[in-house]
C-alpha cells in the first residue's frame, strides 16, 4: 500500500469568530474518522488541525492510495429452508440471490456455517478497497454535513445559476496526497494546490503548494498566514505578555480565554500593538470600561500591579507596517467615543438614587405568571430578612440591600451593559451613601454567577443571594417550567448549584427544605403548589450528586444524599467520614451486613421497637444487643459533636457480632414474638449504623 501524507484546505470567506475553533476541530475530526472507517489510515495515522479566519483544513499523515481489499461474508438463510431434500435450491434461496445480483451458479460455492443454533448458508466475496479519490469524496461530504454551522447561508457559484449551502461562500480546495492532487470537489469547487495567503501581506495573491507536508511552512513563509489555531493563539499570548512585560512595573493584560480565543479567530498573522486612551476616563469604575474595550473593540486593557486599570491597551492587529502608528492612531479614535458613552451614562446615572428607581421595576416584566421585577423584590427583600435573622445578621440591612438589588436594571449603564448588573448597583449605592453592607450585598447577591466563581461573603450579601436564587427556583418550577433535557431557560441549573454551595462552603446552618418553603410562602396563595419545595429540594439534590462526583465516588456521594439530608452544611463532613470509614477493615463486612439487614427490614416491613431482653434466645443475638448497647452511646457523643467520622469508626466494634448474628440466627422464624423481637434489635441496629450516612450503599453485593 503506497502510504503517504494528506492535506486538505477549504478555503473561504472569513468565517465566524466565536465558532471558528469548534469548526477547524470538527472539520478535521470528521474527515479524519471518516478515512479511517474506509480503510484508508494506517494504526499510526494522526490529524494536525488548521483553522484561521479564511481557511479550514487537515494534515493526515499515512494515507493510502487505496484501502485494502475486504473479506465480505453475506448470511442468506438457514439450509434447511434454502435447500430442499436433494440439496437443490428452493424458491426462496433463488430470490434472495436474484436480489444480490447473483444466480443459481453460486449455490456449489456458498458456505455452510453455524449460526447460533441452525446451519446457514453464507455467500463469501471479496470487496475491493475504496481509492483515496472515492474516500476522500465521501469523507469531504461527510465533514461538511457535520460541521457545527451557527448559521448557513446561501449563494450562488459563478455559473449564476446553482446555490449551494455553507456557513460562508467558499472560493478554493486544496486536496493534496504527497504532492499530488487527489480530484475532489465540493461547494461547487474542484480539487488542486493553488490558495491564498494573507490579504494584505502574502508574497503574491495565490500560493502553489508543492505538497501536503510543506502547507504550513508556506503559509507562514510565502501567504504570511499563521494557519494553526493553537500556535496562532500561542503567538498571540506570548506578544501579550511581552508587550506588557516591556512597559515594566508589573503591568500585565487582562486574563480572558474566550477573547483570546475570539482574537485568534479574527487574525491571521498578528501583531500587538500598545494604544492609550485619555486618563479622565480613568473616573469610570473600571468594569465597565474593561468590558466596552473587550466586548466592543476586542482590546486586552492592562492592568497594573495592584489590578487597577491603566490608561493602555493592547490591540492584536492582523496587519505588521513598518510605522504602526496610523494603526494605532485609528484604534485609539474608535475606543474613545465607547469610552465616552461610558462616562457619560455613569454621569447619568448617578443623578438619580438608586432607590427612586425601585418602583418603577413595576413596570418591567419578570414573567407573566409571577408578575413584576417590583413583586419579585418584595418577596427577596422578606426572605433575605428572614435568613438574615437566622444567620444572627442585621435582617434591616438584608431587607435594604434586597430592595434595592434590582434597581440597576433601570440604569443607562445596564440598559447598553446587562453583564454589569449588580456591578454598576454597588457602585451607584456607594454614591447614594447606602451602608457598605448594603452596597457589597448588592453586588454579591448574583454570585457565584459561572462554574468556579466564588461565592458571596458576609451574611447579609449571603441572605440576599440565597433569597434571589430561592425565589426563582421555587417560582419558576412553580408554574412548571422546570429544565428538561439540556434546555434550562431561566439557568435553574446555576441558581441550584449557586445555594447548594453558599450553603457548603459558607457552612450556614440552614435547613434548605425549611428555605424552601419559606420561599414559597413569599408567592400569593394559591399561585404555587404545596408541593413545590419538595419537587425543588430534590432537584436541587440531583444536582448536588452531579456536582459531588468530581470528587467522591457515586456510592459515597449516594450513601450521604440517599437520606435526603437537610442541612447541607453537614454534607462535606459527612462524605469524608464515609470515605475514611470504607478504609477501615471492617467496612466492607459492615456494608453488606448493613444492606442485608435493610432487605430484611423492608421485606418485612418492621418497625423500630424495644428490644424484649426475655426473648433473646440465642447467644449470638444477645452478644449483638450487648455490643450494640455499648457502641450506641459512642455514636450518639460524637454525632452530638459533630464528629462524624468518629461516629462511623465506631461501629468498627459492632462487626464481630454482626458477622456472628447472621452465621448462627434464623431472623424470620415462625414464632412471631421471636420474630418480631429479632426484627426490633436489626431495626435498632440499623439506625445506629445509618445516623450519618447510608453504609449500605457501599456494598457492592
Amino acid at each position: 500500500m503506497s502510504m503517504k501524507n494528506l492535506l486538505v484546505e477549504l478555503f473561504v470567506e472569513e468565517l465566524p469568530p466565536k465558532a471558528l475553533a469548534k469548526l477547524g476541530e470538527a472539520f478535521a475530526g470528521a474527515l479524519f474518522e471518516s478515512l479511517r472507517a474506509q480503510g484508508l489510515l494506517a494504526a499510526d495515522s494522526g490529524a494536525t488541525p488548521y483553522a484561521s479566519p479564511r481557511r479550514l483544513a487537515v494534515h493526515v499523515s499515512n494515507v493510502a492510495a487505496q484501502a485494502a481489499d475486504k473479506p465480505v461474508a453475506q448470511k442468506l438463510m438457514p439450509a434447511s429452508v434454502a435447500l430442499d431434500a436433494n440439496g437443490a435450491p428452493t424458491p426462496a434461496l433463488l430470490k434472495k440471490l436474484a436480489a444480490l445480483g447473483l444466480d443459481a451458479a453460486v449455490v456449489p460455492r456458498l458456505r455452510r456455517a453455524m449460526d447460533g443454533k441452525a446451519e446457514t448458508l453464507f455467500f463469501d466475496t471479496v470487496v475491493k478497497g475504496a481509492t483515496l479519490t472515492e474516500g476522500l469524496q465521501k469523507a469531504l461530504d461527510a465533514a461538511l454535513a457535520k460541521l457545527p454551522i451557527p448559521k448557513v447561508m446561501s449563494y450562488q457559484l459563478s455559473d449564476g445559476w446553482t446555490s449551494v449551502n455553507f456557513v460562508r461562500p467558499a472560493h478554493g480546495l486544496v486536496a493534496l496526497h504527497g504532492a499530488e492532487v487527489v480530484p475532489v470537489a465540493v461547494l461547487g469547487l474542484t480539487a488542486g494546490r493553488a490558495t491564498q495567503g494573507h490579504r494584505f501581506e502574502a508574497a503574491a495573491p495565490t500560493l502553489s503548494i508543492r505538497d501536503a507536508d510543506s502547507y504550513e511552512a508556506q503559509m507562514e513563509a510565502e501567504g504570511a498566514v499563521i494557519p494553526s489555531f493553537a500556535k496562532r493563539r500561542a503567538e498571540i499570548a506570548r506578544q501579550l505578555q511581552a508587550a506588557a512585560a516591556k512597559l515594566g512595573g508589573g503591568v500585565k493584560a487582562i486574563e480572558d480565554e474566550a477573547l483570546l480565543d475570539e482574537v485568534t479567530a479574527l487574525v491571521e498573522r498578528p501583531n500587538v500593538l500598545l494604544g492609550r486612551f485619555d486618563q479622565e476616563f480613568l473616573a469610570v469604575p473600571q468594569e465597565c470600561l474593561i468590558l466596552t474595550m473587550k466586548a466592543n473593540q476586542k482590546y486586552f486593557p492592562l492592568l497594573d500591579a495592584a489590578g487597577r486599570l491603566t490608561n493602555q491597551f493592547l490591540i492584536v492587529s492582523n496587519i505588521s507596517p513598518a510605522d504602526p502608528s496610523q494603526v494605532i492612531g485609528g484604534n485609539e479614535r474608535v475606543v474613545r467615543p465607547r469610552l465616552a458613552d461610558a462616562k457619560f451614562f455613569f454621569d447619568q446615572d448617578r443623578k438619580k438614587p438608586l432607590v427612586s428607581r425601585v418602583e418603577r421595576l413595576g413596570n418591567v416584566v419578570y414573567h407573566n405568571k409571577l408578575g413584576s421585577q417590583l413583586e419579585r423584590v418584595q418577596r427577596i427583600k422578606k426572605l433575605a430578612g428572614e435568613i438574615a435573622r437566622q444567620l444572627g445578621a442585621q435582617a434591616e440591612l438584608a431587607e435594604r440591600a434586597a430592595w434595592l438589588a434590582k434597581a440597576d436594571l433601570l440604569t443607562d449603564m445596564v440598559g447598553e451593559f446587562p453583564e454589569l448588573q449588580g456591578i454598576m448597583g454597588r457602585y451607584y449605592a456607594q454614591h447614594d451613601g447606602e451602608p457598605a453592607e448594603v452596597a457589597d450585598a448588592i453586588e454579591a447577591h448574583y454570585k457565584p454567577r459561572f462554574a468556579g466563581d466564588a461565592v458571596p461573603e458576609g451574611n447579609i450579601a449571603l441572605a440576599v443571594s440565597l433569597a434571589d436564587k430561592l425565589d426563582s427556583l421555587v417560582g419558576i418550577f412553580g408554574i412548571g417550567l422546570a429544565p428538561t433535557g439540556d434546555k434550562d431557560p431561566f439557568a435553574l441549573r446555576r441558581a441550584a448549584l449557586g445555594v447548594l454551595r453558599i450553603l457548603m462552603e459558607r457552612a450556614l446552618p440552614l435547613d434548605l427544605m425549611a428555605l424552601l418553603e419559606s420561599a414559597r410562602t413569599q408567592f400569593a396563595s394559591g399561585l404555587i403548589a404545596d408541593s413545590v419545595a419538595l419537587d425543588v429540594f430534590q432537584f436541587m439534590l440531583d444536582r448536588l450528586r452531579v456536582y459531588l462526583r468530581e470528587a467522591y465516588s457515586a456510592d459515597e456521594v449516594e450513601a450521604v444524599l440517599v437520606q435526603q439530608p437537610r442541612r447541607i452544611d453537614h454534607v462535606p463532613a459527612k462524605l469524608a467520614a464515609v470515605r475514611a470509614f470504607r478504609q477501615l477493615p471492617e467496612a466492607e463486612a459492615l456494608a453488606a451486613a448493613n444492606k442485608r439487614i435493610q432487605n430484611i427490614l423492608k421485606k418485612a416491613e418492621a418497625q423500630a421497637g424495644n428490644v424484649e431482653l426475655t426473648l433473646l434466645q440465642d447467644g449470638a443475638e444477645r452478644s449483638l444487643y450487648e455490643q450494640w448497647l455499648a457502641v450506641k452511646p459512642k455514636v450518639e457523643a460524637a454525632l452530638a459533636g459533630l464528629d462524624y467520622t468518629g461516629a462511623l469508626k465506631a461501629l468498627a466494634g459492632l462487626r464481630a457480632a454482626v458477622d456472628r448474628f447472621f452465621d448462627e440466627v434464623m431472623v424470620m422464624v415462625d414464632e412471631p414474638l421471636v420474630r418480631s423481637n429479632r426484627l426490633a434489635l436489626l431495626a435498632g441496629l440499623a439506625g445506629t449504623m445509618n445516623c450519618v450516612a447510608d453504609i449500605g450503599q457501599l456494598s457492592g453485593k
